[in-house]
């Protein structure tokens, strides 16, 4: 029996790397697409988001079949909670490669603002933190986690420089707005994948530790504002 749970969770880490693939190489699809200004990349992610539902839907039966008949304890417990989770956010994150595709069918006849740097580098680092933070929940890897969540603070960073540089667009030329509202949306949706990333690294943090650090930011470093 026990050997038998032992493969079902196996075969539970299979899908959830096998997901998360998918997802990443959608990320980039997706990127490719607005670079390029082709078709092609957009109908492949399109095509891929069919297959990460049917893998999220399977994890969450598979999860809930393991919970229902396994009544895992501890540590195994929290595994399976966390990648019903996981798959979530996996999910989400192939819904937003699904958005930046929209915003470059949108954007595919018209010129580009400027060579694309800053994106694709933020498509970069959001894809990297997708892939380590699986790599940390099938190592259970807290060490790994962590600097997962630490590097959210990065993207939070470049898309900001992003936000400044096209409000900069918008202002010196109004004919500019259309094409750099999409480009604020492309880094929008890339902030949410590093977020949805960030949240798998916190689901593993606790996962490992049995800690939850949801939120710490707010508890290391305040509001700014005195409490009563």
């Amino acid at each position: 029996m026990e050997r038998l749970f032992d493969e079902e969770l196996t075969k539970l880490k299979e899908k959830l790397v096998r997901m998360s693939a998918i997802v990443e190489g959608s990320i980039e699809l997706s990127i490719e697409a607005l670079k390029t200004q082709k078709e092609e990349p957009g109908c492949e992610v399109l095509k891929r988001e069919h297959d990460v539902n049917l893998l999220d839907i399977e994890i969450d039966e598979t999860c809930l079949r393991l919970l229902a008949l396994r009544q895992p304890m501890a540590g195994d417990l929290r595994f399976i909670t966390s990648a019903m989770k996981i798959g979530a956010e996996l999910e989400r994150m192939g819904d937003l490669a699904v958005n930046i595709v929209e915003r470059a069918e949108e954007l595919r006849d018209l010129p580009l603002l400027k060579p694309l740097i800053d994106i694709p580098r933020m498509a970069k680092m959001a894809q990297d933190m997708v892939r380590d933070s699986i790599a940390a929940f099938i190592a259970r890897d807290a060490v790994l986690a962590e600097d997962v969540v630490r590097r959210d603070e990065g993207v939070d960073g470049l898309n900001d420089q992003i936000f400044r540089e096209l409000l900069t667009f918008m202002i010196e030329d109004t004919a500019t707005i259309k094409r750099a509202v999409g480009f604020l949306l492309v880094g929008r949706h890339l902030e949410r994948i590093a977020d949805h990333a960030t949240n798998i690294g916190e689901d593993v943090i606790y996962m490992v530790k049995g800690k939850t650090v949801k939120h710490y930011l707010d508890r290391t470093h305040g509001s700014g504002c005195e409490g009563g």
